[in-house]
């Protein structure tokens, strides 16, 4: 797959400062999980020569990280919001690119108008080691994932991992999916921990190139029951992620729709569009976005979009480890408020009340 990052470019990336965390209390997020592990980033630290002059030796230096600009991620799982769940890591390590390639994310369209893409691509070289996103037990391996018929080499997902993990999300089953690698090293039936490795980047079945081909699932581990990622994998610390839902006048959705941000105060400029139309995506249940830019430091950004031959823009604060959100409904202009709290859809039933002996 080719790879164009000049579309949604962050320039100055080397002079972003971390904001500093509110210090209130996080809420606990809604989810029932039978093994907590916070996995922590990895800390590059200096030699310390020996006070002996000219008698210490260097270690041979390794390769210089190609995304060590960026702050280690939140431990997991994170949920500041109530409705948010970053309950995975990353599944490449933080020594490569581990952020999805900006011109083909979720719900992007890129071989043709109605094959929308249901994960994110990670663009890493071949072989690099592919790490479980979270606890649970592998349940599929090899050939066949996206026809569900093992042994099918000619499986657009090549050869693939499903993890179904030890927790869920209002009471529904959570799964990840690993595509196109090169190499699987679980079997099926085997728990693997969070940061595990599971096998290596390749450039099996439809693709182009070597990149991790990364899906979050639920309730099934189904191609029809994917959501974006990009919600649910933990953001870098002091950094936060974007959502939003753009539609015309009449609220009809606004399919691969180009939305324009700026962050204040540099010259930082991305550009990101709204899903395809067609294909297995879905929103969030709460957020029900139709776009998500995730990985976006913390300040103040300028939001701006041409409808119907008009500049529309606006201005939202990007914060710390949380998503925030927008809408967009053509001659109404823009919103921040965010969407209402769910309504129950059904009325709880009080347990009876044993009497103590």
């Amino acid at each position: 797959m080719r790879y164009f990052y000049g579309l949604i470019c962050l320039v100055g990336i080397g002079t972003a400062a971390a904001c500093a965390q509110s210090g209130r209390a996080t809420p606990t997020p809604v989810f029932d999980i039978s093994e907590n592990e916070f996995i922590a980033a990895p800390i590059f630290t200096g030699v310390t020569p020996s006070p002996v002059p000219f008698l210490f030796s260097l270690p041979t230096p390794g390769a210089e990280p190609i995304s060590g600009w960026r702050p280690p991620l939140y431990p997991i799982p994170w949920s500041v919001s109530p409705y948010d769940h970053f309950y995975f890591v990353r599944p490449i390590a933080a020594d490569q690119v581990n952020w999805p390639n900006p011109d083909y994310r979720y719900g992007g369209v890129f071989f043709g108008p109605n094959i929308v893409h249901t994960g994110v691509d990670i663009p890493t070289p071949e072989e690099t080691p592919i790490m479980a996103a979270g606890p649970g037990t592998v349940v599929w391996v090899g050939w066949g994932l996206f026809t569900e018929t093992p042994g099918n080499e000619g499986d657009p997902y090549g050869l693939a991992v499903g993890i179904r993990h030890d927790f869920g999300y209002y009471g529904n089953q959570l799964y990840t999916i690993y595509a196109h690698m090169s190499e699987i090293s679980v079997t099926v039936g085997q728990h693997v921990k969070t940061g595990e490795t599971i096998g290596l980047v390749g450039a099996t079945g439809a693709t182009t190139g070597p990149h991790l081909h990364f899906e979050v699932r639920y309730p099934n581990n189904s191609f029809q029951d994917t959501y974006n990622p990009e919600l649910w994998i933990a953001p870098p610390q002091g950094w936060g992620v974007l959502a939003g839902r753009v539609t015309d006048t009449k609220r009809k959705t606004l399919n691969s729709f180009v939305v324009n941000l700026n962050r204040e105060g540099t010259r930082e400029n991305y550009l990101v569009k709204t899903y395809g139309s067609g294909g297995a995506i879905n929103p969030d249940p709460y957020y029900n976005e139709n776009l998500v830019l995730g990985d976006l430091p913390a300040g103040i950004y300028k939001i701006s979009l041409r409808f119907e031959d008009r500049e529309y823009q606006t201005w939202l604060e990007i914060f710390p480890g949380q998503v925030s959100y927008f809408t967009f409904e053509g001659e109404s202009g823009f919103d921040l408020e965010r969407p209402p709290a769910p309504a129950l859809d059904f009325l709880p039933i009080p347990l009876p009340v044993t009497p103590t002996p």
